[in-house]
């Protein structure tokens, strides 16, 4: 193991690095510009990936010298126009919108926890009071509704009683087994 290695090999490979950055940032911008906000906007988990995607392949960009610059804008270009073309048909067919996103999911309802749902989307008791606390109410029995929105937040409810929540299980509003009664 040669330390010195690790801390400098070359001007080469810092040029390098400095020039296709600047090029490699340029594009992403100039390509975000093009296909909208949208892009990196975080509605749900498939935007998450696209985004995460987006950073892995810049930084492949910069710090591999096996990826032209040509190649990673190519990359770059190519998960930003499927992003565009998923959120086109999810715009366009419901059904293509339900396979590539999920649905909120209902948490807690009329100051009950949905223990069906919170098993089944992976939640905790404690998380759901800890995202009612962070929501402004002091316990359960303030809440409405607690809801895992597409993104992953956890939205808390108060007040009056919502007339859209989600389904206990994000599927179409129908009476569920562990749902109190209205």
């Amino acid at each position: 193991m040669n330390l010195e290695n690790m801390i400098f090999q070359d001007w080469q490979g810092i040029v390098r690095t400095i020039i296709v950055g600047i090029l490699a940032y340029a594009s992403l911008v100039m390509f975000l510009r093009i296909s909208g906000k949208r892009t990196l906007a975080k509605l749900n988990a498939f935007d998450l990936v696209v985004t995460v995607a987006l950073g892995s392949t810049l930084s492949a960009i910069l710090l591999q010298e096996s990826v032209a610059l040509a190649e990673g804008a190519v990359a770059l270009l190519l998960l930003i126009t499927m992003q565009y073309l998923v959120t086109f048909f999810s715009v366009r067919s419901h059904g293509f919108a339900r396979m590539v996103r999920s649905e909120p999911a209902l948490l807690v309802r009329k100051g009950e926890y949905c223990l069906t749902t919170m098993k089944h989307q992976r939640i905790t008791q404690e998380e759901v009071d800890s995202a009612i606390r962070a929501g402004g109410a002091s316990s359960i029995s303030e809440v409405e509704g607690v809801v895992l929105e597409s993104d992953g937040t956890i939205s808390v409810l108060t007040g009056a009683a919502p007339q859209n929540l989600p389904q206990q299980n994000g599927g179409p509003r129908q009476s569920s087994p562990d749902a109190p009664a209205a």
